[in-house]
């Protein structure tokens, strides 16, 4: 008898392993998938403008799901070789930190199940990272720094405009070198103490949203329960307050309008909406009203255009430049930027390694070059320049 239990005892062991072993690169699979297509056409005029631009984007998730960003991965959407490849300078990887079952663009609950523990769980992360939103956000940056020592020729994490400027340096002296910049998708990664935004900056972190798919301590979430009107709680306010002490770039993608109305209200420096599209180019409830992206460009604020259907209503290379032409044509030409929200449980047309056909797209619209070169990384790039601290 004590054969059979001892049996049984190896499979559930073996049954265990093989589900952490294989069951989060399964669950990944399903969430970042890349449309099966044939290879976009891109001309050799085309290539030649892309290796020429210096491309920057706002928003990538990579982070949140454990893999080794220094090597090709067959499964998401970006990592360090194909970011190479497709001749991005500057990547924001994004650390998500709860995401609520069920999660849909029109109202979402706090208290629903978090499906980012079970993630967490099943990719065996550190136990402290378990239960705690800010030890998962400060481990998602452990995963980025590991990054940067094991391929320091690939990865340079960007915390200040010195950082910068190496990067871009070394970028013209022939280096196809990342510049990756930290950003926290979400306020909930503070766990409600101010004190938390002290250790998220010493951790490197630069960018933070202040909502994701519901209400949180900062407050009214664009996707949440609070209900039309509502905007930032006292203690949202006071973390928007410190955040600009710090030289942190706000992120107002995913906030309720009346919060983005009123960050606009109370700060005097530049915001960004990471990762969107244009309402009136495609009326989706994820897309904030133009006359509020109008507001927030109007200020000096950059739009992120997102690569995925919902908020570009058709997410081919051709659809992704409708949008940031329709983007141009309302905020203006230095106010537009790419934020393509890869790997964020999103399905797209394309990799990071195929950013040349967004390019192609764009020539097929009739952009001349030196628009193109603003909005494919050169006004994120400036911003940047002008944003980050200084050392």
């Amino acid at each position: 008898m004590w054969i059979i239990w001892r049996l049984i005892a190896a499979l559930v062991v073996v049954g265990a392993l093989a589900f952490f072993f294989f069951a989060p690169a399964y669950v990944e699979r399903l969430q970042n998938p890349v449309t099966e297509h044939e290879p976009w056409p891109v001309s050799p005029a085309a290539q030649a403008m892309h290796e020429r631009l210096v491309i920057g984007d706002w928003h990538a998730d990579s982070l949140l799901w454990d893999r080794d960003l220094t090597e090709r991965a067959a499964q998401g959407q970006v990592d360090l070789p194909r970011l190479i490849e497709g001749n991005v300078a500057v990547q924001v990887f994004t650390t998500v930190t709860k995401s609520p079952a069920g999660l849909n663009y029109e109202e979402n609950s706090a208290e629903a199940r978090d499906n980012i523990t079970a993630l967490y769980i099943g990719q065996l992360r550190p136990f402290r990272s378990w239960l705690d939103l800010t030890e998962r956000a400060l481990e998602q940056a452990r995963q980025l720094a590991i990054a940067e020592k094991t391929a320091p020729e690939m990865l340079k994490i960007v915390r200040s405009r010195a950082d910068l400027a190496e990067v871009l340096r070394r970028r013209e002296e022939g280096e196809m070198l990342v510049g990756g910049l930290l950003g926290a998708e979400g306020g909930h990664a503070l766990s409600g103490d101010l004190a938390n935004l002290g250790r998220l900056y010493d951790a490197g972190f630069r960018i933070m949203g202040l909502t994701h798919f519901f209400d949180n301590e900062l407050g009214a979430s664009l996707h949440g329960e609070a209900g039309a009107g509502k905007g930032l709680t006292s203690f949202g306010r006071l973390a928007v307050g410190q955040m600009v002490e710090k030289q942190m770039i706000i992120d107002l993608a995913h906030a309720s309008p009346e919060m983005a109305r009123e960050v606009l209200e109370i700060v005097d420096v530049p915001v960004i909406v990471s990762h969107t599209g244009i309402y009136s180019q495609c009326q989706t409830q994820r897309n904030f009203p133009d006359a509020l992206m109008k507001e927030i460009a109007g200020r000096g604020g950059l739009i992120g255009i997102g690569f995925w259907e919902e908020v570009t209503c058709d997410d081919t290379p051709a659809g992704i430049a409708a949008s940031i032409v329709a983007a141009v044509a309302l905020v203006g030409e230095d106010n537009v930027s790419l934020g393509s929200d890869f790997d964020g449980a999103v399905r797209t047309r394309f990799d990071v390694s195929e950013l040349a056909a967004l390019t192609q797209a764009l020539i097929d619209k009739g952009m001349a070059e030196p628009v193109i070169a603003k909005v494919m990384g050169g006004n994120m790039v400036r911003y940047l320049e002008q944003a980050l601290p200084a050392e």
